[in-house]
């Protein structure tokens, strides 16, 4: 039984996974008020205005690993909420695109510090029998996060004026109260005890195995830890198998189509037909889904295992996308293309989205663990950022439904990775685990 100091550190952690969520998708309800404000061209809107906090996210996770690593998981958590809560009030004060692009930047930074910071931390306190759990509680909060701003979209969308500086400013309350309680977690005793700190993490390693002999257990992860040269790096031949993991599962996280969606869900309805209003609304509908299957896929990590809530994602990837293709060929009106999309946000939660920051946080051995994340959260950000850019033209241009065709084709491909490459990793002790992979 875990104890509930343990849930208690990992959901607060994880509560950096709410800001990720909300940062990311608050921008969708100010898009169209944005464009029209700032007015300089589709790609310029997509570039700098949208995914300016996708920039700053692919830089804020390609070096995120070396605070994590020199300073700590928890440091560098605090400072990532202290950039949640600059970037809050500083878009929100915004006079001009490029300031509003500088300050949403700075929220990238934290956003893809995160994905490092916080999947590690709470897989190096968790019991093995566990871990995939209170992992994905870190997705758990990314999609609340993501819930709560499209609701906080929606409720907000009536102010008469400058609704959109009140949508993205907002998020300064949850990022001071984040900021506040991580003040309370210890360090990852596994990080301690790569800094020589014994003594500090094994009181930390008492509470996580009670049932297991802190000095053993001690010695076991100071033994995995080996006499590493300081010169040992992650691109090393010996850890190919492990970063090829990393970066297809990243790569096809975003070839899903899934942050492009996720940006212009509003704008994405009104092609389909629905009014300002409906599309709104149905993007509320679109995170209460994800919600949804999200704690499904929390429930069944640990006991169906990584491997198989892929497989299931895959296969509704697959036919939701093509399916809200078909929908726009045959021009479908009303809920067809909610319905599928709904399919689809599903096929993620339960698959993709429940299993990458779980996966990822374990196929790295300890001492390159945030260095390893770093770069499977730079390949995802680095696609998060470039895919988005281009949605605004590319559906002006070739229109929506070879855009969905192209996904579906991608998930396709995901499929045969899970089935000839992925290996399976749920209630496998992380030094065990992180042998057999390298």
């Amino acid at each position: 039984m875990t104890s509930r100091k343990i849930w208690y550190w990992s959901l607060t952690v994880a509560l950096a996974g709410f800001l990720f969520g909300f940062d990311t998708i608050v921008i969708s309800g100010a898009d169209l008020s944005l464009q029209e404000l700032w007015d300089k061209g589709d790609l310029f809107h997509g570039f700098v205005i949208i995914s300016s906090a996708l920039w700053g996210t692919v830089i804020g996770a390609i070096f995120g690993g070396i605070p994590t690593d020199v300073f700590g998981r928890k440091k560098t958590l605090i400072i990532i909420g202290i950039l949640y809560l600059v970037s809050a009030l500083g878009s929100a004060l915004a006079t001009d695109p490029y300031m509003f692009a500088i300050f949403r930047f700075i929220g990238g930074l934290g956003v893809g510090a995160s994905t490092i910071a916080a999947p590690a931390y709470v897989s190096e306190i968790s019991p093995a029998q566990d871990r995939g759990k209170l992992v994905a509680l870190y997705q758990f909060n990314i999609v609340f996060g993501i819930l709560v701003a499209f609701i906080s979209n929606f409720l907000l969308s009536g102010i008469p004026e400058n609704a959109w500086r009140w949508m993205i400013g907002v998020e300064a309350l949850p990022a001071l109260i984040y900021t506040l309680m991580v003040l309370g977690v210890p360090q990852s005793p596994r990080w301690l005890l790569s800094k020589s700190k014994r003594a500090e993490a094994m009181k930390t390693l008492a509470i996580i195995n009670p049932n297991e002999d802190p000095e053993e257990l001690a010695n076991k992860i100071e033994n995995s830890f080996g006499n590493q040269p300081k010169s040992e790096h992650v691109f090393m031949k010996k850890y190919r198998f492990p970063l090829i993991l990393a970066f297809l599962i990243a790569f096809f996280n975003q070839f899903s189509g899934i942050n492009a969606f996720l940006y212009y869900a509003p704008r994405i309805f009104e092609i389909a037909g629905l009014g300002e209003k409906s599309a709104l609304l149905s993007s509320v509908g679109i995170g209460i889904t994800n919600l949804i299957f999200t704690l499904i896929g929390i429930a069944l990590i640990d006991r169906r295992g990584r491997k198989q809530l892929m497989y299931i994602g895959s296969i509704g990837y697959i036919f939701s996308l093509t399916m809200v293709a078909l929908s726009f060929i045959n021009q479908w009106q009303g809920f067809a293309v909610p319905l599928f999309l709904f399919m689809f946000i599903a096929s993620h939660a339960i698959g993709q989205g429940a299993v990458i920051w779980v996966f990822i946080s374990e196929i790295f051995p300890n001492h390159l663990r945030a260095s390893g994340q770093a770069f499977g959260s730079s390949t995802h950000w680095v696609l998060a950022a470039i895919i988005p850019s281009f949605v605004p033209v590319l559906f002006t241009n070739i229109g929506a439904a070879p855009v969905f065709l192209f996904f579906a084709f991608m998930m396709l491909l995901q499929l045969l990775f899970v089935w000839k490459m992925m290996p399976e990793t749920k209630g496998r002790n992380l030094e065990d685990l992180n042998s057999s992979l390298n």
